[in-house]
């Protein structure tokens, strides 16, 4: 298989580029749904990131950020410039587009001809809500031998777009965009510059041959990164201890002859150092945005290791009796930098700071795992050291879990015998799913991970439990059977449970993705509220999320046929949005509704609903409310004498409800 690190400089970059998907008043008023509040830094991020696009898509060769003294900052490139000619379909200057409309951007167009095939952009939301945010907002364009620029006040244009025929000394294209962030908007004004000297030199890190510059007027300091070794110098530079063994690094991305598994261009470059002590440094990107919450390529990566020492350690017959392997095994003692390169990223919220794309852990996976699987059998000395520390982890990890299911071991009531129990006993590793029906429950049995998810299925719905005494809760089999599966008594908020016989780290409410199953789960949730706080209180209480519909997407461009899943109605009108991008014609796709979790195969729940790695799962918390007031709330609701106070609150609120779990 072919690789190849850089990009092709293609794709025509012109107003025809720009596609719009429209206001900034949402964003001024919810900022913290578009972006971070605790200060500016991610709304400058944006416009690092856009200079960065420029430099993958192979045009830049500089990134020059500079903090000046009236708090504004400014970042520069040597890209090709942002078009400033009128959009065909808008009418309007395209910079401006860009800088005051939501759901725009040459990250849209993803056909043959789009201005960024691999690009970290991809809400849309991205410099428009930096100039939502802030109080003056500069652009200047180099592009096509003219010059042209436009300021912004509180994200309205207050300069319109002029442009001038470049002159001897000018740049002959590129971009700069000068920023004040309004404070209001932020707890705090200031940049922390820990975390933009970090963004910065990472992104040299990640793109060898550009470099990037940060000056702060104050106190005059320049800073310049330029790196040639890439990511093993970069990690060597940040560990904290030194390799077991030789640092494994390598990189794969696909050519046109493996599209039928992933669109061309698409792979990752890596390097892992397996240390016997301090902890692990683990950083990743995607399309060059850094990942801090990780996601599904960092999983690609677990699974990929795993796999290959897994095998090494099998192949040479290394593994003592009683001894059973499991990923944190290995991936608990490695550090790393993962540079993956998605051409459609899903991330988790707009901060884009976990990936959520299903097929980013196939797809590293894919390439790491027979990279590491040869370089093992090529060293096998290096290999039988890191066999010995990852058995070792094994070792220390199956005595703590010995020592604690012999402190539960006595007393235990018996186990439901619909309970199908998982087989590990690490507090830390099993989950509980609270399955609705056999059907479902069958389901989620054949496809669960047996080493550590137990199912329990519940039948019909569930008892109200909001008014019932406690002494009174085991009248109810459902009530009784959760409450010896956990191992924790019923108790009150003011009570000190003993918690001693928990057998599960996450227990999951499961069920269909429709009203009924709403209704489950809310009565599921009133019953660990009020007769199990404190296992909502500790973070144990967890939802799943299953999807309602599945989309039999065509083959499209770069990108193969797939199976897609939709949350609800907005995210199936958003996935096939995106199929129509990506030049698949209206109805080439079919459309499955799943009328409840009974109907989905054990591989498809697996993979939408129980695989840790790809599936949705919310953990319950009290939120901004305090107890009290989620006390009366949930009175409100599920009181038997509150029929009165419920009609009040839909007709207030009818019109208005959201759902967010």
């Amino acid at each position: 298989m072919a690789t190849s690190k850089g990009s092709t400089p293609s794709a025509e970059y012109g107003e025809g580029s720009i596609r719009v998907l429209k206001g900034l008043e949402p964003v001024k008023q919810r900022p913290g749904m578009y972006t971070r509040t605790d200060n500016p830094l991610h709304v400058i991020q944006e416009v690092i990131d856009n200079a960065a696009d420029e430099a993958l898509a192979g045009f830049g060769k500089r990134i020059d950020v500079t903090q000046h003294a009236d708090g504004s900052v400014s970042v520069a490139d040597d890209g090709r410039g942002i078009p400033f000619g009128l959009h065909p379909e808008e009418g309007v200057p395209v910079v401006e587009i860009v800088f005051t409309r939501l759901h725009a951007g040459g990250k849209f167009d993803k056909g043959s001809g789009g201005a960024y095939s691999f690009s970290g952009g991809l809400h849309g939301v991205g410099v428009s809500v930096t100039n939502a945010l802030a109080k003056r907002l500069e652009v200047q364009v180099w592009r096509e031998k003219q010059v042209a620029q436009l300021a912004f006040e509180h994200g309205d244009v207050v300069e319109p777009v002029t442009s001038r025929p470049a002159v001897s000394g000018d740049r002959k294209q590129g971009t700069t965009v000068r920023v004040w962030p309004e404070a209001k908007y932020f707890e705090s004004a200031e940049l922390p510059k820990n975390e933009l000297v970090h963004l910065l030199r990472s992104k040299a890190v990640l793109m060898p041959g550009v470099t990037v510059t940060l000056k702060n007027e104050k106190s005059g300091e320049v800073q310049t990164w330029a790196y040639k070794g890439g990511l093993r110098d970069y990690l060597m530079q940040t560990l904290n201890a030194d390799p077991l063994i030789p640092l494994f690094e390598g990189e794969q991305f696909a050519t046109s002859a493996e599209s039928e598994n992933f669109a061309e261009g698409e792979g990752a470059s890596w390097c892992v150092a397996f240390t016997e002590e301090g902890a692990p440094v683990r950083e990743s990107y995607v399309n060059l945005i850094p990942t801090v919450a990780g996601g599904t390529h960092e999983s690609g990566l677990k699974d990929g290791l795993f796999g290959a020492v897994k095998g090494f350690i099998e192949m040479h017959s290394l593994t003592p009796k009683g001894v059973k392997l499991m990923p944190d095994d290995v991936f608990s003692r490695a550090s790393f930098v993962l540079s993956a390169k998605v051409l459609d990223p899903q991330f988790q919220g707009q901060t884009k700071e976990r990936l959520n794309s299903r097929d980013a852990l196939r797809l590293v996976s894919a390439f790491v795992k027979p990279q590491l699987e040869l370089w093992l059998n090529q060293h096998v000395e290096h290999g039988k050291k890191l066999a010995e520390l990852v058995i070792k982890q094994a070792q220390t990890r199956q005595r703590a879990s010995q020592k604690v299911e012999k402190r539960k071991g006595s007393g235990v009531a018996v186990l439901p015998g619909k309970l199908t129990d998982c087989e590990s006993r690490d507090l830390n590793l099993n989950e509980l799913f609270l399955v609705e029906g056999d059907s479902a429950g069958g389901s989620a049995k054949m496809g669960r991970d047996k080493e550590t998810q137990a199912i329990l299925p519940l039948r019909g719905k569930v008892l109200n439990s909001w008014e019932v005494e406690r002494d009174l809760l085991f009248k109810n089999n459902e009530i009784h059977d959760i409450s010896v599966a956990i191992g924790v008594d019923p108790h009150g908020k003011n009570d000190s449970p003993d918690l001693s016989g928990l057998r599960y780290g996450k227990v999951c409410i499961l069920s269909d993705a429709d009203v009924d199953g709403s209704h489950i789960q809310v009565l599921l949730l009133t019953l660990f509220f009020r007769h199990f706080p404190k296992l909502v209180e500790l973070g144990h209480v967890y939802v799943a999320r299953p999807p309602l519909y599945r989309v039999d997407a065509p083959a499209r461009g770069k990108k193969p046929a797939a199976k897609l899943y939709a949350l609800d109605e907005g995210e199936l009108t958003a996935t096939l949005d995106k199929l129509r991008k990506e030049g698949a014609r209206d109805n080439s796709w079919s459309i499955s509704r799943f009328k409840g979790l009974g109907e989905m195969s054990a591989e498809q729940l697996w993979d939408t609903t129980l695989n840790p790695e790809t599936r949705r799962l919310a953990v319950i918390r009290f939120g901004l409310f305090d107890v009290p007031q989620t006390e009366d709330a949930m009175n409100k609701l599920m009181g038997k004498g509150e029929a009165a106070s419920r009609r009040e609150l839909m007709e207030i609120h009818g019109d208005s409800v959201e759902v967010d779990i």
